[in-house]
């Protein structure tokens, strides 16, 4: 244990390339050479806060070359405990051998790797020319998101909302040297039909994007709402919008947001467009109009942390040769 690389969330937080680290996903969803099983998310009970945490698992490897696993819990209380509703560890491990190479802190790989995952699908499926964006939470996704999506599209102005005010402040100010214009929203209505893109990344379990303000051309990026009783986006949206997902695999059994509309009939299976892998290997086509609102569900996916585990990991032995 003591030879084993540790890669501290300091040096993944000052070497995130956004650019490239959207390439190293695309490049593991469109070579779709990933060993993937779906991952384990048992829920346990946690009385004192009366909510439950959910503990992932999420294992990946590509035969011969990289693997890895994902322990993660996901505490969405842990704002009364000032902690991030994310934590956990990155095992990184030698496919071949099965030996430990590394541990990677899992709150930034995670923030990382999902900030990128949308900032992929964003450039297959929002308008080439967005340059506004309105982001839903406050969390450790939000600044990841904005940054993510501004690297891929041509920001100008991004406005947060969150249910806490003064974090939407916080946040506004610890981006306020960002390449385009940051400002604090009291309410969603007040900008939801102006922008470009509207990423979402809350725990919400009523609807947050209600259909009836969205306007032709929008992208429409969800990223939290990770269990079945959570949902970011109501019916209208679904039912206007091109809807995508990450992937089948996770995104028709893991979050409300296409759970609770497959169910009720508002959404059918076969309605849902493509996924990332169809999307990244050029054998679906995205956005087919500029008049088109787009919708992508992400619920995460073993192979985005496994590819930016070997991005970091890779970074991080050439600066430490």
């Amino acid at each position: 244990m003591d030879n084993i690389t540790q890669i501290p969330a300091s040096f993944i937080e000052k070497n995130t390339h956004f650019p490239s680290l959207i390439e190293a996903l695309r490049s593991a969803f469109s070579d779709q050479d990933t060993l993937v099983p779906m991952r384990h998310h048992p829920d346990f009970p946690n009385p004192e806060v009366q909510e439950d945490s959910t503990l992932l698992l999420m294992p990946a490897w590509k035969p011969g070359k990289q693997a890895g696993v994902k322990i993660a819990t996901v505490s969405p209380k842990n704002g009364r405990f000032n902690l991030p509703a994310i934590q956990g560890t990155y095992i990184y491990l030698d496919a071949l051998k099965g030996g430990i190479l590394a541990l990677l802190e899992a709150k930034s790989l995670t923030a990382k790797r999902t900030a990128a995952a949308s900032a992929l699908a964003s450039q297959y499926l929002s308008n080439k020319n967005s340059d506004s964006l309105l982001m839903i939470g406050t969390g450790a996704l939000a600044s990841n998101l904005i940054l993510a999506h501004a690297s891929v599209r041509p920001m100008k102005t991004v406005y947060v909302w969150g249910r806490d005010q003064s974090k939407a402040i916080n946040l506004c100010e610890e981006l306020k040297d960002a390449p385009f214009h940051i400002e604090p929203v009291m309410d969603i209505e007040d900008k939801i039909s102006e922008v470009d893109i509207i990423s979402t990344a809350t725990l919400s379990k009523d609807p947050l994007v209600l259909g009836k303000y969205l306007r032709p051309g929008q992208h429409v990026d969800l990223v939290g709402a990770y269990r079945v009783d959570m949902r970011e986006a109501d019916d209208e949206t679904v039912k206007r919008a091109e809807v995508y997902v990450d992937t089948f695999q996770g995104g028709l059994k893991e979050s409300g947001d296409i759970v609770i509309p497959l169910k009720s009939g508002v959404l059918k299976e076969a309605d849902i467009k493509a996924d990332l892998f169809e999307l990244a290997s050029q054998k679906k086509t995205g956005r087919k109009g500029d008049g088109e609102i787009t919708m992508f569900k992400s619920v995460g996916h073993a192979l985005e942390d496994l590819a930016a585990a070997t991005y970091y990991y890779n970074l991080f032995m050439s600066n430490n040769v």
